[in-house]
């Protein structure tokens, strides 16, 4: 009988060591195979939060969050946490099977077997759910305490983590005049909530609200019964009436309801006070050809409200614009805020380089064509001007550089490389050479953000301005509504300014959608079949142009 009782104990101690061995290597090894190592990774998963849910943004947001980890670091930095919980698991488990192992047979083998395979089978559920508590505990603290950025390694324990939470708990109180607050705009249901800031806030970096690296080149048009932002029919005092199609013929005005959306960040809510202050004591300069002077206006037009303002002053001599005799047009305008001493200005630089004549004393003289040369305004006046915006384009053809007699020249005498004589390569190498010359003049003027606005496109159907090309189509989006693009459609002004401190003013696939914004054949000016397939109506397109801009600077 005593041999029978010693082989049974000895069964039983079996069991129990059995049971240790694995729970010992499935503890050791938990960390490099965790259960939920099958599931796929969080960095998977688009984690949505609705609009009604946010009510308080920290000023320094911590944009590594845990949302945002791999699906392998929650599980690396707790080890001690798991290490800790398995070993109260094993003394349960060991408890047990002593007790029934000396209990004289009050538990049988397969009950004894049966207990420590279930503890076992709930072993890493039970893992999880304290690992899962101590992360809710601190994604709760995430949300109630203003942290800063991170930038070296996570906690290695939930000591260092608790620790953090304190010395973040802190750092609130310092800052609660820091708060960045949600305010939802008065448009449609679409229009997400802008980001309203003080002027010392941070802004952050998650696609919900805007900021520097958000690529507002992508996106869709959306329809906004609030829109346009100013009337084209009232705006007299700084819209040309050849591009007020509110004074044409024109009928449909849906197009003046469309406003861009990014897809994945907010673009802030233009508001006329908002850019003046934002713009106190700095000067705006636009430099280019006439789309460039579309886009100035637009933007006085959307400074004022549309709204007559006799307060506003002509600076135009202080920038070299002064009426020519004979009552020809200044190359350019600029018009001054008094109550934030902010100027607007314009310049007319269709080829965005230095063109001279040759004799100045023949009005008939051809002119220089400087295509390693910036403008003379830019290097006049770039010292006076905080923000600029340059761009060219549609005047690089042979019928201008023939009527306007201008003669290619590289390094100061005409150019003998026929290659560079094309014009496509022309206009490229001219964009290269004035987007680096920009480029190299921002350290001496450090308040001084330079773009190049990308192409703006046509759409003449059936021939060109001279030739029957028309754009019939006053139906919005209806050759589309969203770009999903990454690149600008425009591979030159892209490829200009990489490397360079010029940023891009992407416009171009985002106005190739919008081909029912022309002018088309509702222009009083022009003659009888030639319709305007190349300039916009205003309010229109060009104000899109301006709320990048806004957004930017």
């Amino acid at each position: 009988m005593k041999r029978v009782a010693l082989r049974r104990r000895a069964r039983h101690i079996s069991v129990v060591l059995v049971v240790l061995v694995c729970a010992t290597v499935g503890i050791w090894t938990w960390d490099t195979a965790p259960s939920s190592a099958f599931l796929p990774p969080q960095s998977r998963f688009l984690k949505l939060q609705t609009e009604e849910e946010v009510r308080r943004i920290p000023s320094g947001l911590n944009t590594e969050t845990k949302g945002s980890y791999s699906s392998a670091t929650p599980f690396v930095n707790k080890g001690k946490a798991q290490r800790t919980t398995a070993a109260l698991f094993i003394h349960l488990v060991t408890s047990q099977m002593f007790l029934c192992t000396f209990s004289r047979g009050i538990c049988g083998s397969v009950k004894k077997l049966s207990l420590a395979l279930l503890c076992f089978s709930l072993f890493p559920g039970l893992l999880m759910t304290a690992e899962t508590k101590e992360d809710s505990t601190i994604e709760q603290v995430e949300h109630e305490v203003v942290s800063e950025p991170k930038h070296g390694k996570t906690p290695t324990s939930r000591e260092n983590k608790l620790q953090q939470v304190k010395r973040e708990v802190a750092i609130r109180k310092d800052q609660t005049t820091k708060t960045t607050h949600i305010k939802e705009t008065h448009s449609d249901p679409e229009r997400t909530k802008q980001f309203v800031a003080k002027k010392d806030d941070v802004s952050t970096s998650t696609a919900r609200f805007p900021n520097q690296a958000c690529n507002y080149a992508k996106g869709k048009w959306v329809v906004d019964n609030h829109r346009p932002l100013y009337s084209g029919s009232h705006c007299k005092q700084w819209l040309a009436s050849m591009w007020a199609c509110r004074l044409m013929q024109r009928t449909d005005f849906a197009f003046e309801r469309l406003r861009w959306q990014p897809k994945d960040c907010s673009m802030e809510e233009f508001e006329g006070s908002k850019f003046l202050t934002r713009m106190k004591n700095r000067t705006l300069a636009f430099v280019g050809d006439s789309l460039g002077r579309q886009q100035f206006q637009s933007m006085m037009c959307m400074i004022t409200g549309g709204k007559e303002r006799p307060d506003v002053l002509d600076v135009g001599p202080e920038f070299g614009f002064i009426t020519p005799e004979g009552g020809g047009r200044p190359n350019g305008w600029a018009y001054r805020f008094p109550e934030t001493n902010t100027t607007v200005l314009y310049h007319w630089s269709s080829t965005l380089c230095d063109i001279q004549p040759l004799n100045i004393s023949d009005p008939l003289t051809e002119h220089a064509m400087h295509l390693d040369r910036p403008p003379a305004f830019l290097r006049q006046y770039l010292h006076k001007i905080n923000v600029l915006v340059m761009n060219t384009g549609h005047h690089w053809n042979r019928g201008k550089l023939n009527g306007n007699r201008w003669v290619m020249h590289v390094n100061g005498v005409p150019n003998a490389d026929k290659k560079l004589a094309a014009l496509g390569n022309a206009k490229n190498f001219t964009i290269h050479s004035t987007v680096s010359w920009v480029s190299s003049q921002l350290p001496r003027h450090p308040g001084l953000k330079a773009f190049y606005r990308s192409l703006s496109p046509r759409h003449f159907v059936g021939g060109e301005w001279n030739t029957g090309g028309s754009c019939n189509n006053t139906t919005p989006m209806s050759i589309g509504k969203e770009v999903l693009q990454e690149e600008s459609s425009d591979y030159s002004a892209g490829h200009a300014v990489k490397g360079t401190g010029v940023k891009l003013l992407d416009i171009t696939a985002l106005s190739h959608i919008r081909d029912e914004g022309h002018i088309s054949r509702f222009s009083l000016s022009a003659s009888k079949g030639v319709q305007d397939c190349l300039h916009w109506c205003l309010p229109g397109v060009p104000d899109t142009w301006n709320e990048m801009l806004f957004a930017m600077i």
